[in-house]
């Protein structure tokens, strides 16, 4: 967003004053403030006015004479444009037209897809500003914009990214969208993921307070309430976020979060992924659901603030506990997730201040007083992000994020970021061996520079630091380090921008009133003179180090390297920063300097002179007058004495004095144009003698010279970009530069002082042109008719002077003139060209020597092509100069985006976003101006084409087509660019590209033939012709690209040209959109336009249209319509031409049929000779081709398919229950009906037809729709069982090869043959063909499948299952609409087919039966498919084939019942009583194919808010029974070992083997649930921890039998796991439990478990203060464990909570930690020799062990810092170095670790400690004692 215009008041008013609506009679929108300081500002308005008066009349006459194209779409670029160089500048009224009509076009039901991006495009941007328009302004129903939504997302067709915010919906929308919406919320549905969808894009969330009950009230408990009790992070819950997030940041202080602020920032915290705990497993979809962290943020700002202060206070504790992972050392996938959480946060807050402090009001809703930041609450914020950022600086991903966290930081609170930043700064330079470390703080320095630069109330000492920076960075201009060199250029830059270097000193003595700062300040910039001389002395050193002859050998290549022009860039950027910002007299020693420099010296010209010349070009820029007087006069005259003698002239190679001279004359040319003159006959002299030099090197020299003159002469510029304007030149006593330090440019008193062209200076150029062109011009007129010879240097020689003429001149040079080039395409709206005014009136009594040079070139072009067409390096010039013709008006378009892009780069780096009101520097606000200046130059797309410019793109296309591929290449891209720049010239040029292509031409060379192709290709920005969307042209181009293929100049041989037509393939398959067959306009569309047309204010005199006219304009299109038809089917018919044609390559062939399957469309159906083409292909040999056809035949019957009538029903009807009043989702009375009931199961044809089918699955779970659709009864839909006289033609076609058994005997070998070996997998394309044969011919076919079915069923082979199985999907899924009967017979036949297949099961095919049994039951009602389910529950655990079938027949019936979701209750409930006895499972993969069916068994079982509990199996009642049965185990003490033997042996088991067993397949059902369920059984699992933290292994080693591995990763999996509040009691009650459990294994993992589960919960345990209590009894119980191992790793979790601030490192702790210290050891008995030493450690030993450990988890907790107490303890634990094992051992790790992380900063860390205890430490640290 740009920030807001000044707000009234006492400030002055824009340039030019505020336009009142008087003359011009309206008040524009938002104009762009620049245009008012350009040099020709007061001409714009007339200009603007013509421009947008044409845009209302002629979009208004297209739309209401329903012509899209091209006149529609002209008119609404040509709009686009508009705002592009005025802004917003149109009245309301217009505002509000110009949105409707672009809303009533995007929403054009069957408009093509890429005319509505256009149009989107457009609409996105006027709906931009959003303060400009308010709700009163503007109302738009969100209706349409759904349906188009609907339609595109999620049609069949393709995805269109939409960004819209649903500001100006009406009032009453939120409730019409929730009941339209609500009935998707099943969560077990895809269509859940599309509710939340459409919410997060459509809830209006902008509504003012008085309408708040219209709005977000409606919905927020029910959405919040959702997210809140979600826990396995399924995808849309991060959609709910960015909900919430816009809601919040709209309506802040209007909701109250803090119930919700825990679970939040726990949320959040875990979406950061971060790893804890050495074991962890993390659940995948928890990385690929996680929230965007962007959303995030602006969530968190929105909620600070206010009474409460809650959230601040959470943000500390997430900061606390997440900054050790920003320190360097760490690094991991989470890290950019962590940067990128600290660059967005501060820059979110700071966006929230400016709107509360510094924004104009507008009419959205404003933030209440009390919950407006405070100072306090900035002040915490900052205070609590800024430690992480300090540590972010040196990350391994680079300081970027850093520094700009910090520019944020440093606006609100300047007095906490800078100074340590500084701190860390001052070192960094000191250092020569941590290069990282000072780019890191210098970079970071740049981000705060504008701040530590004003200096203001808060941190007024800012400014002294400047000097003393600027002075030590001097050194890092270093030639053998390129990073530090240029981080330096862009910190000393950055600083002399912000400063003027004057030397104040003498105003101490003048003025007595200063303040401290300012005095020091004074006495300070006395160094300044200093400062600019030894920053030269340091570029001259880098310049002689990097000349050409020390850098590398005369045989490489003589340009610069890629970064010694960076350094070069640098260089002369910052040197002419440095002289911009200096005052005269520093200046004036600086220019002596260079001057001195550079003529004592003699530089060669490639490297180290440009370097050099740059540095001259800077100093003659700031004082031209000056400078000239220095430089012109010397190279003047050192050139002349070196041409003196005329054998020079000749000379191949030149002296390098006389070439260093040329460089440097050339170079200072650059400056302002009125100063040259002066020396124009020196100049002019110069070029006379030097123009003609043979060495290219130096008429390369000289052209540049002549270049810059014309440039420097006739274009318009700024001349000056200092800091403040006028310059620093006043004396002391009126002027006072410190004043001036980091001010922002004033913009409305900017004072540019432009450069614009004068007559002396037009003349003067064009006495260059007449000198230096003409007489080229002419010699190489007669070279072209072949009257004089010239050599090919001299060509080159003289093309170079003509170019160098052309682009030194371009704006001086009117456009090409001519006739323009008619009937390409018929419109009825002008298309009419606007011209730009760019400074200049052109002088057309002269001659125009742009049309001069066209002609000459041209014909020199045709003679060359002709004689000498390997004279590649002038055809490469000449190609520059016919791009330059077409297109140059004084600036290149590349060299303006980089321009534009690094311009937006120093502006987001020095911006103020606090303030905003655009308070740039002056440079950069300058800069801006200039850029808008060469944005109107560079405006002339769409121009008129003309005859001139169509022989230009001939010729280019000539070139494009040569023999030489390099001048191909180069040609092709001007080729491209001039395409793009005309209108509608492709219509024009594809013809003559094709005839390369034609087949039967004999004269075209192969590469003339590549050359075509890659022009048809496209590069990758511009158009590309094979592929334009246009009726007219596919039509020409699609099938001759086909036919190419028996051009005899192609060969399959070359693999450059088959890769040619890949690509030309692959395009046109990537980018082909449906070209729209319809283009009629709506009457509401129209209506609109009539407003606009009429609309006044501007407008032009231009009559209404006539009804005549709009009927012949509706008479029009409906040719059009029915012409794109005609040219529809003609292009099927030319290509299946094509693609039939004998001896076609077969590459070709499969292009075209390629070609043909992007036909088909979902409004006409296929022309039916390709409907037969494709039926015929099904059996063709090549499987691509059969491929091909599978989808297109699929799609072909999706076209022919019959629509079916629905009805709609009232479900409460049905169910004879009343319709619920508030909302409650789950198994209600009122929609048992749904439920799958084996009583009520239709088995009669009478009962079928009574029951009332529904299909998809989540209607009715959630909440009815208003309006609920299904089928009518049988006799209303289509007639089954036609014969083959009923069908159409299509359908015949279709019937007769299907009925035939031969054609469908090919096609079942076909489809079961092996495509990639054990790679195949169910193909949903073939399903589709199936599924549509059998919708769309009921049962016809069916007679002449089944013997194929039956043989392919008892075939186990992989393919042939997998055919079968896509088969019998599509069998089922097609039969839909039969009738009883039919399907009664159906499933005779299926279901003994099933259970053969299902017997036959193999390892490779249950993938593909699951995908089966999944398909047939997706979106159809479980009462049809009775008769599989019922198949599926006969026995799915026989026995019969091993434990494997078993498996596997699980695998597919979970697939069908997966589906079914929550209609099954009755099914789930008798698989679950038939699995139960059968948990006991012996073999592995039965077990967790058992746990993964549970899973879906309980899934439907979810605690969400307003559900009814589920009537499908619950988990409580199912555990406790598991329970009752782990008894057994529960009670033992001893170890679990697992020895049962993977068999069953015969005879009872004892009931512990059985509850192992039992086990075993409990532990597959959590861990298959942790990642898929909803929400997670706390309650029921935690009666199973106990156990689970008995069995679980310590140690980590994979050698451990299965069910240790489970247990372990089951409790990694359940510690991650979300809690509910009133959760945590529960848990810690187990834990606690199992703390005093006998077995050691328990008590070690109860810790590991605590560390992850408290981490992953941070902040709900932090709100209960009662469990923090608990955590720390139960972890310094543990320390005095009288395992050791449990003691240690008790140590290990108690450093950890301290780390991440759970626990706080208080004097309680501390004392309790000393006291246990100092328990009294016993003393040693003398041991008799025979005698063990005993086992057992006495209890005294371990209360001081624990003592020890516990101040070692202290010392360990900080690893990073030093804070005040860790001296003393570390100090009372070296007395315990010689205490007996194994605290002696603790301690010595303790100190090696403190070593290992303070060793980094160890001189920053010594300060913590008095010089005693540093002795005792060094001692410590140094010699490990060994004499203990």
């Amino acid at each position: 967003m740009e920030p807001a215009e000044r707000a009234g008041g006492g400030e002055p008013p824009e340039p030019g004053g505020r336009p009142e609506p008087g003359p011009r009679g309206f008040v524009p929108q938002k104009e762009i403030v620049y245009n008012k300081l350009l040099p020709y500002a007061e001409r714009l308005d007339a200009e603007s006015d013509l421009q947008l008066a044409q845009i209302k009349c002629n979009l208004g006459r297209a739309v209401q004479l329903q012509e899209l194209w091209p006149g529609g779409l002209f008119w609404t670029r040509k709009l686009s444009t508009y705002i592009r160089l005025y802004g917003r500048k149109f009245s309301k009224e217009d505002h509000v037209l110009f949105i409707k009509l672009l809303y009533e076009l995007v929403s054009i039901p069957k408009l093509e897809i890429s005319m509505m991006q256009g149009f989107a495009r457009l609409l996105i941007n006027l709906l931009k500003k959003k303060e400009l328009l308010s709700r009163d302004d503007l109302e738009l129903p969100w209706r349409p914009l759904y349906d188009m939504v609907e339609r595109i997302l999620y049609s069949k067709t393709e995805h269109l990214g939409l960004n819209w915010f649903p500001k100006y919906f009406p009032a009453d929308a939120t409730a019409e969208m929730l009941e339209e919406w609500r009935p998707l919320m099943c969560p077990f549905d895809v269509t859940m993921q599309k509710a939340i969808t459409y919410f997060e894009i459509f809830l209006p969330t902008s509504l003012p307070p008085e309408l708040h009950h219209k709005g977000f009230k409606l919905w927020f408990d029910e959405l919040i309430g959702l997210w809140v009790s979600v826990q396995n992070l399924p995808q849309w819950e991060g959609q709910l976020v960015n909900l919430f997030a816009r809601l919040a940041t709209d309506n802040i202080g209007y909701i109250d979060w803090d119930p919700y602020v825990p679970k939040i920032f726990t949320r959040i915290l875990r979406s950061l992924n971060l790893p804890v705990g050495s074991s962890q497993v993390l659940v995948p979809r928890f990385l690929t659901n996680a929230y965007d962290i962007g959303h995030a943020v602006i969530w968190i700002t929105a909620m600070m603030g206010g009474p409460s202060k809650l959230v601040q206070k959470h943000l500390a504790g997430l900061f606390n506990s997440i900054s050790s992972f920003y320190h360097p050392s760490n690094n991991g996938r989470w890290l950019n997730k962590l940067m990128k959480l600290l660059q967005r946060l501060p820059n979110s807050v700071v966006r929230r201040l400016h709107r509360e402090r510094y924004k104009k009001p507008s009419w959205l809703t404003p933030v209440p007083d009390s919950h407006k930041l405070t100072d306090q609450d900035v002040t915490d914020f900052v205070q609590c992000i800024i430690q992480p950022v300090l540590l972010a600086m040196f990350s391994k991903t680079g300081s970027l994020e850093a520094a700009q966290a910090l520019q944020n930081l440093a606006l609100m609170r300047p007095e906490l970021v800078i100074p340590p930043v500084l701190e860390r700064t001052y070192p960094a330079l000191e250092t020569l061996t941590e290069p990282h470390q000072l780019t890191a703080t210098l970079s970071c320095v740049i981000g705060v520079a504008r701040s530590l630069v004003s200096g203001g109330r808060w941190f007024p000492e800012g400014p002294t630091h400047m000097l003393p920076l600027l002075m030590r960075a001097l050194p890092g201009v270093d030639p053998n380090d390129f990073s530090k060199c240029m981080i330096t250029f862009q910190f000393i830059a950055t600083f002399s921008t912000l400063v003027p270097l004057v030397d104040c000193s003498s105003v101490l003595q003048e003025r007595y009133d200063l303040t401290e700062v300012e005095r020091e300040l004074c006495s300070a910039t006395a160094e300044f003179e200093d400062f600019v001389l030894q920053f030269m002395d340091r570029c001259f050193g880098l310049i002689e180090s990097s000349t050409l002859e020390q850098t590398r050998e005369e045989t490489e290549t003589e340009k610069m390297t890629h970064l010694e022009s960076l350094v070069e860039l640098g260089l002369s950027s910052t040197f002419s920063t440095i002289l911009t910002q200096c005052s005269k007299e520093i200046f004036m020693v600086a220019l002596q300097k260079v001057f001195n420099f550079s003529t004592s010296h003699i530089f060669e010209t490639r490297v180290a002179g440009r370097m050099v010349a740059d540095m001259c070009r800077a100093a003659v820029k700031c004082c031209p007058e000056e400078s000239l007087k220095l430089f012109v006069p010397h190279c003047c005259s050192v050139i002349t004495q070196l041409t003196m003698n005329d054998d020079v002239l000749n000379d191949e190679e030149l002296d390098k004095e006389l070439l260093w001279n040329l460089q440097l004359l050339s170079e200072i040319t650059r400056v302002d144009g009125r100063k040259l003159l002066l020396y124009r006959e020196q100049l002019v002299k110069i070029l006379q003698r030097t123009l003609h030099l043979t060495c290219k090197q130096g008429y390369t020299l000289s052209c540049n010279l002549l270049h810059h003159l014309l440039r420097s002469t006739t274009l318009i510029y700024p001349t000056e970009y200092c800091s403040v304007p006028g310059g620093f030149d006043k004396p002391p006593s009126e002027y006072f530069p410190i004043k001036d330090w980091g001010k922002p440019g004033d913009l409305w008193n900017l004072g540019i002082q432009w450069h614009v062209p004068s007559s002396e200076e037009v003349s003067f150029a064009f006495y260059l042109l007449d000198s230096f062109l003409q007489p080229e011009l002419i010699k190489l007129q007669h070279c072209g008719d072949g009257k004089l010879e010239m050599s090919r240097d001299d060509i080159l020689q003289s093309l170079t002077i003509v170019h160098n003429c052309l682009i030194g001149s371009g704006n001086l040079l009117p456009p090409l003139k001519g006739e323009p080039v008619t009937n390409l395409v018929p419109s009825m709206v002008s298309l009419e060209e606007t011209k730009l005014y760019t400074g200049l009136e052109y002088d057309l009594s002269r001659e125009n020597h742009r049309e001069a040079i066209a002609r000459v070139i041209r014909k020199l072009l045709n003679h060359m092509l002709d004689n000498s067409e390997d004279d590649t390096k002038s055809l490469f010039l000449i190609i520059k100069i016919i791009g330059d013709l077409l297109q140059f008006q004084g600036s290149h378009k590349h060299e303006f985006d980089s321009r534009w892009k690094s311009f937006n780069l120093v502006k987001k780096s020095m911006e103020n976003r606090l303030h905003g009101k655009k308070q740039h520097i002056r440079a950069l606000l300058i800069d801006r101006v200039m850029l808008q200046h060469e944005l109107r130059t560079l405006t002339v797309e769409g121009c008129e084409y003309k005859k001139i410019h169509q022989d230009m793109i001939r010729d280019l296309l000539r070139l494009s087509t040569s023999s030489y591929s390099q001048v191909r290449n180069k040609a092709q891209q001007t080729f491209f660019a001039a395409l793009g720049a005309y209108n509608f010239c492709c219509r024009d040029i594809i013809p003559l590209v094709l005839e390369f292509l034609r087949p039967d031409r004999q004269d075209v060379t192969q590469q003339q033939f590549k050359g075509a192709l890659y022009c048809l290709l496209g590069n990758h920005s511009g158009v590309c012709l094979a592929n334009l969307h246009d009726w007219d042209c596919i039509v020409q181009t699609w099938p001759a690209i086909v036919s190419s293929g028996l051009s005899q100049a192609m060969s399959l041989e070359k693999p450059s040209i088959v890769r040619l037509f890949d690509d030309l393939a692959e395009k046109i398959h990537r980018q082909y959109e449906t070209i729209g067959l319809d283009f009629t306009i709506p009457k509401s569309c129209v209506a609109i336009a009539e407003l606009l047309q009429q609309s006044k204010n501007p407008s032009i005199n231009q009559i209404l249209l006539s009804p005549e006219k709009i009927k012949e304009g509706i008479k029009r299109q409906q040719e059009k319509n029915a012409d794109a038809v005609r040219n529809y089917e003609n292009l099927v018919d030319t290509l299946l031409d094509g693609v039939e044609q004998r001896n076609l390559p077969w590459k070709f062939e499969h292009i075209g049929i390629g070609l043909l399957s992007l036909l088909l469309r979902d409004d006409r159906v296929l022309p039916l000779r390709a409907i037969r083409f494709f039926v015929e292909n099904l059996n063709h040999d090549a499987i691509v081709v059969r491929k091909m056809a599978i989808s297109a035949v699929a799609g072909i019957l999706k076209q022919l398919k019959r629509t079916h009538k629905k009805l709609t029903i009232n479900p409460c009807e049905i169910s004879g229950y009343p319709k619920p009043t508030q909302i409650i989702a789950g198994d209600r009375p009122d929609n048992h009906w749904l439920h799958y009931d084996s009583k009520t199961i239709p088995r009669t044809k009478k009962e079928w037809e009574s029951s009332c089918f529904v299909e998809k699955t989540h209607w009715g779970y959630y909440t009815w729709p208003k309006n609920m659709v299904v089928y009518a009864g049988v006799e209303e839909q289509p007639k089954l069982g036609r014969s083959r006289e009923d069908m159409t033609e299509a359908e015949q076609i279709i019937f007769d090869h299907f009925s035939d058994p031969k054609f469908v005997e090919q096609l079942i070998t076909f489809l079961s043959l092996e495509d990639r070996k054990g790679k195949d997998k169910f193909n949903p394309r073939r399903f589709c063909l199936f599924k549509g044969i059998f919708r769309n011919f009921d049962d016809a076919f069916l007679p002449v499948l089944k013997p194929h079915l039956e043989r392919l069923v008892a075939d186990s082979h992989e393919s042939t299952q997998r055919c079968v199985a896509e088969i019998i999907a599509g069998l089922i899924r097609g039969s839909k609409h039969w009738t009883f009967e039919k399907v009664e017979k159906l499933w005779e036949l299926l279901c003994p087919l099933l259970r053969t297949a299902l017997s036959n099961i193999t390892v490779e095919t249950y993938n593909d039966w699951g995908a089966c049994i999944a398909t047939s039951c997706e979106s159809r009602d479980p009462r049809k498919l009775h008769w599989l389910f019922e198949l599926l529950l006969e026995s799915p655990l026989s026995g019969e084939g091993g434990s494997f079938v078993d498996a596997c027949r699980l695998y597919v019936l979970q697939g069908g019942l997966a589906q079914q979701e929550w209609r099954v209750p009755e099914l789930l409930h008798r698989l679950l009583k038939y699995l139960e006895p059968k948990l006991t499972q012996v073999y592995k993969n039965v077990r967790e194919r058992i746990g993964s069916v549970l899973t879906y068994i309980f899934m439907i079982d979810v605690s969400l808010p307003n559900t009814a509990p589920t009537t499908s199996p619950h988990v409580p009642e199912f555990t406790a029974r598991i329970l009752e049965k782990l008894k057994p185990l529960m009670d033992v003490d001893e170890e679990i070992q697992n020895h049962v033997m993977e068999e069953n042996g015969i005879g009872e088991e004892d009931e512990r083997t059985q509850g192992i067993k039992l086990l075993k397949t409990i532990l597959k059902w959590l861990m298959a649930s942790a990642g898929r369920s909803f929400s997670t059984a706390v309650t029921e699992q935690l009666q199973l921890l106990p156990l689970f933290f008995k069995i679980a292994p310590v140690e980590n080693d994979n050698s451990y039998d299965e069910l240790k591995r489970d247990a372990k990763l089951c409790l990694s999996l359940m510690s991650q796991g979300l809690l509910y509040p009133h959760q945590v009691p529960l848990v810690l009650q187990v834990l606690k439990q199992t703390a005093r459990s006998s077995s050691w294994h328990a008590r070690y993992t109860v810790l590991t478990y605590l560390q992850t589960m408290v981490f992953y919960n941070l902040f709900i345990f932090l709100n209960n203060e009662d469990a923090v209590k608990d955590i720390r009894w139960l972890v310094i119980s543990l320390l005095e464990d009288e395992q050791l191992e449990v003691r240690e790793m008790a140590a290990t979790t108690l450093s950890g909570l301290l780390q991440c601030n759970f626990l706080t490192m208080d004097s309680p702790m501390q004392i309790h930690f000393e006291q246990l210290c100092k328990t009294k050891l016993p003393k040693k008995r003398k041991r008799d020799p025979g005698s063990v030493g005993d086992t057992i450690p006495s209890a005294e030993l371990v209360k001081r062990h624990a003592g020890v450990l516990g101040l070692g988890a202290c010392v360990l907790s900080s690893p990073y810092d030093v804070p005040t107490w860790m001296p003393q303890l570390l100090m009372n634990l070296s007395a315990h170095l010689n205490d007996p094992q194994p605290i002696e051992m603790t301690v010595k790790k303790t100190l090696s670790n403190f070593r290992r992380t303070h060793h980094d900063n160890w001189q920053e860390h010594k300060q913590q400690f008095t010089d005693d205890q540093l002795l005792v430490l060094t001692d410590l640290l140094v010699s490990p004692c060994y004499y203990a």
